[in-house]
């Protein structure tokens, strides 16, 4: 669905999706500050009026860029656990692929800061202005994430792999998502943007063994 943009007219029929896309490609350039229903109606070539139809407010077409970015996320994370190495044996099969689908989540971060921040955008639209809550991240809280459920599913996997097998402890999956999380904001935003390549790469390695290791304790 590619945006329209340069000042073209806008003539095929989908506005809606158009004006996602020109609100995607925004919020690659700049994070979820720079989507705007006005900018995105520009650069598809309509009216701020024709845009309205479509969209309540900059709230309403951020939410759908959140979800965009959202899957986004979790694409990265699954791409990376396509391409982990395989393993005979089933512990070191679901250890790799948990470290994997981390990995992605990271570099997700970094290759695509706009797009991640807006991922875990709070978007204020009308209905939940008047509920009094944050919107749909308010419904659902983060069991919405398709990323948290792939790092919930891995780590259920790496507990049954177990001999006996056992439950996963309490909460594991918020703490590995804290991990990732917080390391990809730290790389972004924290005193850890300024390390080299090969620097980085080693953090990120050891905070991605440290959320395996931490899966195993009793």
């Amino acid at each position: 669905m590619p945006a329209i943009s340069g000042g073209k007219t806008y003539h095929h029929g989908d506005l809606r999706n158009a004006l996602i896309c020109a609100a995607v490609d925004l919020a690659t350039e700049g994070g979820p500050e720079r989507v705007v229903l006005r900018e995105a109606a520009r650069r598809v070539g309509v009216s701020p009026t024709a845009a309205y139809r479509h969209f309540d407010g900059r709230g309403e077409l951020l939410a759908a860029v959140r979800d965009h970015a959202r899957r986004a996320l979790a694409d990265s994370m699954e791409r990376a656990a396509v391409r982990a190495p395989g393993a005979d044996d089933p512990a070191l099969a679901a250890e790799s692929r948990l470290a994997a689908l981390c990995r992605g989540y990271v570099a997700f971060a970094v290759d695509q800061p706009g797009l991640y921040r807006s991922a875990f955008s709070t978007p204020r639209t009308a209905s939940a202005a008047g509920s009094g809550d944050s919107g749909p991240e308010a419904e659902g809280g983060c069991v919405e994430v398709r990323a948290f459920t792939l790092l919930a599913d891995a780590l259920d996997a790496l507990a049954a792999t177990a001999r006996p097998p056992r439950v996963p402890r309490p909460a594991a999956e918020a703490a590995a998502w804290s991990a990732v999380h917080g390391l990809s904001l730290l790389l972004l935003d924290g005193p850890l943007r300024r390390l080299p390549a090969q620097r980085r790469a080693d953090v990120v390695e050891s905070t991605l063994a440290m959320v395996v290791s931490g899966t195993r304790a009793p």
